[in-house]
């Protein structure tokens, strides 16, 4: 499903041959391909729920099957955070968790996974605080492989995401249900790594997604791109992320999983995060996955 063929010029995908991939993200991507699983994508506040149990939760979630991890920021003034993501950056911000420290995580995790992509999700502020060319230095130095800034959309690429990419960070954003088709086409020409589907019409676990929406919304998207499609927001069990394994080609789960660090002592988050992620992979790893250019699998179909 990663790497789809063009149907016809008025379909052609509009990806830019001058975007150089991430070599950590297209390899995943590819080994998935061929293997034909989906990707699980986790997202959690970097130093959440305690800044000494970082490490051991990324590692834990990688144990259970990770196969890229977003790493929020966390940021005084969320637009697209839930009350669960937002509870989750207030904690790490009063532990004294701020951009600077999030980079300094990561270079810790690179030192035990030199593998496992390793994605930015937050702001812009932060970034512009720290600076663009500096914080972009910093970030390739540490083994950031991607970054996604909510709030920052395909027309400001330039500023954020061109050095980002020229030291081979890869730029992801966000598409959304109300997403027009020259949206489509705009993301398309500056995305790399891959495409982030916000399946929801609100904020991160404002609820439960439509599954047959989705479904319907995803192959326009991937029309649009050759990059994956992953899909994110209100995916909250087993159950749903394997039907959105079935037509995506990554699901990204989040506000549950915070839950989860959070429902219980602090020592012991890594090993509930891990034992509760295991279970998600499980589940995805069993929806059988189409063949190259096989037609996407259908709710109906998953039944």
């Amino acid at each position: 499903m990663v790497h789809r063929a063009a149907e016809a010029s008025d379909t052609q995908p509009m990806t830019s041959t001058r975007i150089r991939a991430n070599p950590r993200i297209a390899g995943t991507f590819e080994r998935l391909a061929r293997e034909r699983r989906a990707a699980l994508i986790p997202y959690v506040t970097a130093g959440f729920p305690a800044p000494e149990q970082a490490q051991a939760v990324l590692q834990a979630l990688v144990a259970a099957g990770a196969d890229v991890i977003e790493l929020g920021v966390p940021f005084s003034d969320p637009m697209a955070d839930g009350p669960v993501v937002q509870r989750a950056g207030d904690r790490a911000l009063a532990a004294g968790i701020n951009l600077a420290r999030v980079l300094e995580i990561v270079a810790e995790f690179r030192r035990h996974d030199n593998g496992t992509p390793v994605v930015l999700m937050g702001y812009c502020n932060p970034v512009e605080r720290m600076g663009v060319e500096t914080f972009v230095e910093r970030a390739a130095a540490a083994g950031v492989d991607g970054l996604l800034l909510v709030d920052c959309p395909p027309e400001e690429a330039a500023t954020f995401f061109d050095p980002a990419r020229a030291r081979g960070i890869d730029p992801i954003f966000l598409l959304a249900p109300t997403s027009t088709e020259a949206r489509l086409r705009q993301v398309a020409e500056v995305a790399s790594g891959y495409v982030y589907y916000v399946s929801l019409r609100g904020v991160t676990g404002a609820g439960h997604i439509d599954t047959d929406e989705v479904a319907a919304r995803v192959p326009v998207i991937q029309k649009a791109t050759r990059l994956p499609v992953g899909v994110g927001f209100g995916i909250k069990d087993g159950e749903t992320a394997a039907r959105v394994a079935g037509f995506a080609d990554a699901v990204v789960i989040g506000s549950r999983l915070i839950e989860v660090l959070e429902d219980g002592p602090v020592e012991t988050a890594a090993d509930r995060a891990g034992q509760w992620l295991a279970g998600i992979r499980k589940a995805i790893d069993a929806v059988p996955r189409p063949s190259p250019g096989q037609a996407p699998l259908t709710r109906t179909t998953l039944r």
